[in-house]
């Protein structure tokens, strides 16, 4: 695509994009955004999400923007990234997504992967914009049609021990080893993945910027709720089926009642507090 035939909206993706990305670079380099953080009364933790929030504002926006696109205005946009690489050269751009690394129960699931070029469902977006049916089937027709898929899920002993963003890593390295063909770029959702098997760039929000991320968040999500509905057998009382280890009132209540379980991760504060007050333990 020539420059002549950019139409004035492709120009407004692009531009915001650069724009984020600019701000991103701006915000970790001064000490406006840490200097406001550190006046919350919240953990470490909170701190961290609270300043990527912020310094992620314009992304937010550009985010809100786009979702006024007809459909084809969406498909034109969603696949900026990956024409932008195959123009440079490349070959094939793996998209990179997780699901489950706020909830208070259950592993998180890590998927990549590479779409045909051009590859488009209407419905294809965030999976949490998507509604369940049109996620399972999401599901399966990219694993279907896809020049690749992976999916890694990381146990909960695995989060307990090095933590929720080291476990995410491991699985995001995993998933990205497995594909075959080897992608030779990886759109992560995100911020940099410390040694990444491939060349990588990341997007905040690139769920709503890559159809390549957007259908990895897909696979990982589906992957997750089905794991987490089949542990509520396994796991009955605590509503895994509905909130899947999320911290929703229903949980945090059956927490309090019931304790944890085998599947609770005990690095996370609700949990510890359950823990520390020696509630009964179901094995």
């Amino acid at each position: 695509m020539g420059i002549e035939q950019i139409s004035l909206w492709q120009w407004n993706f692009l531009v915001m994009s650069w724009v984020c990305g600019k701000w991103a670079v701006y915000t970790a380099n001064t000490r406006k955004i840490p200097h406001l953080v550190n006046c919350l009364s919240v953990g470490d933790t909170d701190r961290q999400e609270a300043a990527h929030r912020i310094a992620n504002f314009p992304c937010t926006m550009a985010k809100r923007r786009c979702a006024g696109m007809n459909d084809e205005q969406r498909r034109v946009g969603l696949w900026t990234f990956e024409h932008e690489h195959y123009a440079a050269g490349g070959q094939r751009a793996a998209g990179v997504d997780e699901a489950g690394r706020g909830p208070l129960a259950g592993p998180v699931v890590v998927a990549a992967v590479i779409l045909p070029p051009d590859y488009w469902r209407p419905a294809l977006n965030d999976s949490k914009q998507v509604a369940p049916d049109a996620r399972e089937r999401l599901y399966d027709e990219i694993q279907a049609d896809a020049l690749a898929w992976s999916i890694r899920v990381v146990p909960v002993v695995t989060i307990d021990e090095i933590n929720i963003l080291r476990a995410t890593y491991l699985g995001m390295r995993a998933v990205l080893r497995a594909l075959s063909p080897v992608p030779d770029l990886a759109l992560i959702d995100g911020w940099a993945l410390p040694d990444c098997p491939v060349p990588q760039r990341n997007l905040i929000d690139g769920d709503t910027l890559s159809a390549s991320i957007a259908a990895a968040s897909i696979l990982a999500k589906v992957h997750r709720d089905r794991l987490m509905a089949e542990l509520d057998a396994v796991h009955p009382g605590y509503g895994f089926a509905r909130h899947k280890g999320y911290a929703t009132p229903e949980h945090l209540a059956a927490l309090h009642r019931l304790g944890p379980c085998a599947i609770h991760r005990r690095s996370f504060a609700p949990v510890q507090a359950c823990l520390q007050a020696e509630l009964p333990f179901d094995v």
